[in-house]
């Protein structure tokens, strides 16, 4: 992998929660253009390295580098004026805000109108369910509607780097292959992605290289087809006898 190629690259990265050791020396390289998974249980670090990347959490040590230029610990509008969008955990939508508000909140640093309204129309493609609730407020959506909209408002930054941080927790069956569906095609509209999931399976399936988490350390990685065939990956997150 040549350097051109990254997108992201993750060295030596610490963190910290006052006496808690988060991160242990996290690296890790997002390729441009592939969709990269993080896996692993609750609290193995999955959630701090996206916020640290984000500039929502400080690093102690390490270096973030995006697109060649280190971001450490650049604060949040400044990375997500580079090309870096988020969709946090548990959706974070506003919901006293209406569809249309919220997808507008997403598209706030911008200034080319034409390309916000194409983004509006791509987005509702995605999603044709945000469109029948444009006027509806944020709070008054489903669970998979609001995950809907949390992914749309994220993607109306015209994002380089997408992270996503458990899109599939807490919903149905049949909209958690629906998220893992859209990812796939974000992906092939050209936005590299970098997941965060606890449904291993449907990370390792959707995503092109993973990283497996434990206690602050990657103690894994590979392409995903690999370790989908990795007798631990099964016994530990596949639940494979």
């Amino acid at each position: 992998m040549s350097r051109e190629e990254l997108m992201l690259e993750v060295e030596d990265l610490h963190v910290y929660y006052g006496a808690i050791h988060a991160l242990k020396g996290i690296s890790l390289k997002v390729p441009k253009g592939a969709i990269i998974t993080l896996i692993g249980a609750n609290g193995a670090g999955k959630t701090t390295t996206l916020t640290t990347i984000a500039g929502l959490v400080k690093a102690r040590s390490g270096r973030i580098k995006f697109m060649g230029e280190d971001i450490t610990n650049k604060p949040p509008h400044t990375v997500t004026q580079m090309g870096i969008a988020m969709v946090p955990e548990g959706r974070r939508i506003f919901p006293n805000l209406t569809v249309y508000e919220n997808l507008m909140m997403g598209a706030y640093t911008r200034k080319d109108r034409e390309g916000i309204q194409e983004d509006l129309e791509w987005v509702f493609q995605l999603f044709p369910r945000l469109k029948e609730r444009l006027t509806q407020l944020g709070g008054t959506l489903s669970g998979g509607e609001q995950q809907m909209l949390a992914i749309s408002r994220a993607l109306m930054s015209r994002p380089k780097l997408l992270m996503m941080d458990e899109p599939s927790l807490g919903l149905a069956p049949l909209l958690v292959m629906e998220v893992f569906d859209v990812i796939k095609k974000i992906n092939g509209e050209g936005t590299t992605i970098l997941l965060v999931e606890q449904n291993a399976m449907g990370a390792l399936k959707t995503a092109h290289y993973g990283y497996v988490l434990e206690t602050g350390k990657i103690v894994l990685e590979g392409p995903t087809d690999e370790l989908l065939q990795n007798e631990e990956v099964k016994k530990a997150y596949l639940g494979v006898a």
